[in-house]
């Protein structure tokens, strides 16, 4: 927790002062982010605030100081306990996005321990806990203790996150979120940041996505995040890289928890779709460097490829989920993983080529058969969702299956697949090729 800000100043004097576009000290920022959380500033003054950073801004210098005070806010994860070099890794979020769940046990197996903080999905986007707990018996409600001993004996250990990390952030972002003050970059980057630092790894990797199903939808944006998230984490004295990669498609064909386990699963066993595994051997690429298990990229791939060939990278995942409850038998035999009592072909009433997916409408559609939350409180099927067929590029002939619906709901997957047709555009001629890597930042 905060040691207690020696300063006697008033938040209107700290509203007018940014308002006129001047910069913040490092103690009055301290001071403005712990009165609110202790709750001695209202709303309507740190709205006021948020707002004035909207238009005016801040500078590299306010922007890690105020991520440091959220970081401070609340518990930090002490990680000093586990031997070498902690590697994390974050995305911003995107449809079909199971990285983690193959990326993590591939780096692992590598000799690299990964101590990662995970979140559930809300909206769209899908969580990686959810996902995990698609493993009959899987938690991620671990204590430290637990946290810290899986790490070192199994190299692997993934935890929920604890609504003590980053406190500050929490009620900052409620606020942002009805007062149209979310799209700022230095408010972004702390948020993400303030997190990632309270988990307490050395290394942290960043996949930040751009295009139609990311937060980020022009390149350019993912970029400037991509750069000020890096500036943060190194001002903080942690080893950083940035993957900029494309999610202006879903990521691999699988959009839906149990249905993008699988698809993990497969990509661990050298089966994979080509994006999910080119993502996980660059991401995994940039964790080893950061982690000093590697010294260039051609030998890092390497290591990843050979825990791919040699089935290490899998049985890694197996030690994983046995080591918080699941039951490891399903990372073998799929039949134990849920699977919907309905499915149903989504086909085409066009020929041509696939130019476009409306990305984020693809994650709706996985939302209405529900296998997504609309609010915190919304219970999600793990068995539903969508296996796309055809991706952009490929040739469609009027009657073929575009993807297939997974279901537990008649009304909803007549709803879904309405909208699914409708994400899909069809062109006389292909696309354009766009590269799923957009560039690499260390």
């Amino acid at each position: 927790m905060y040691r207690k800000a020696v300063l006697t100043v008033r938040m209107y004097d700290l509203i007018l002062k940014k308002r006129n576009g001047n910069a913040l000290s490092k103690e009055e920022i301290r001071f403005m982010v712990e009165e609110y959380t202790r709750g001695n500033i209202p709303d309507y003054q740190m709205s006021a605030m948020m707002m004035a950073v909207y238009f005016q801004g801040m500078n590299a210098e306010e922007t890690l100081e105020l991520t440091l005070a959220m970081e401070e806010s609340g518990e930090i994860l002490d990680l000093s306990a586990i031997s070498g070099i902690k590697t994390d890794k974050h995305s911003t979020g995107g449809v079909g996005d199971k990285t983690s769940l193959a990326l993590a046990p591939m780096v692992a197996a590598c000799g690299l321990p990964v101590a990662k903080m995970s979140g559930r999905g809300l909206g769209h986007t899908g969580g990686t806990i959810d996902k995990l707990e698609s493993f009959p018996g899987f938690t991620t409600e671990l204590t430290p203790r637990r946290f810290i001993q899986n790490v070192n004996r199994i190299g692997i250990a993934i935890m929920g996150q604890s609504g003590e990390l980053a406190p500050a952030d929490k009620k900052l972002y409620a606020l942002r979120d009805v007062t149209a003050t979310v799209d700022n970059m230095s408010l972004i980057a702390s948020s993400i940041m303030s997190k990632k630092l309270a988990a307490g790894a050395d290394a942290i990797v960043l996949d930040v996505k751009t295009g139609s199903g990311a937060f980020m939808k022009k390149e350019k944006d993912a970029y400037a995040l991509a750069e000020e998230m890096l500036r943060i984490g190194r001002g903080a004295g942690k080893r950083m890289a940035a993957v900029i990669s494309d999610m202006d498609q879903p990521l691999g064909y699988a959009v839906g928890n149990a249905l993008e386990v699988r698809e993990a699963i497969a990509a661990l066993r050298g089966e994979g779709p080509a994006d999910l595994t080119e993502l996980c051997l660059t991401l995994g690429t940039q964790m080893l460097l950061a982690g000093g298990r590697a010294e260039q990229e051609e030998q890092a791939r390497e290591l990843l490829l050979k825990v791919l060939r040699d089935g290490s990278a899998l049985k890694k995942l197996a030690e994983f989920v046995e080591a918080q409850g699941g039951d490891p038998a399903a990372v073998y035999d799929e039949t134990l993983l849920p699977a919907s009592s309905l499915r149903e072909n989504c086909v085409s009433s066009e020929e041509g080529y696939v130019s476009h997916i409306a990305c984020d409408e693809v994650g709706l559609c996985s939302l209405i058969l529900g296998g997504g939350r609309e609010t915190k409180e919304s219970a999600i099927d793990l068995s539903v969702g969508i296996v796309l067929l055809k991706k952009k590029g490929d040739y469609v002939k009027r009657g073929e299956a575009l993807a297939v619906l997974h279901a537990n709901d008649r009304e909803k997957l007549k709803s879904a697949m309405e909208r699914l047709k409708k994400a899909y555009v069809i062109s006389e001629e292909p696309p354009l090729k766009t590269p799923l890597i957009k560039g690499i930042l260390r």
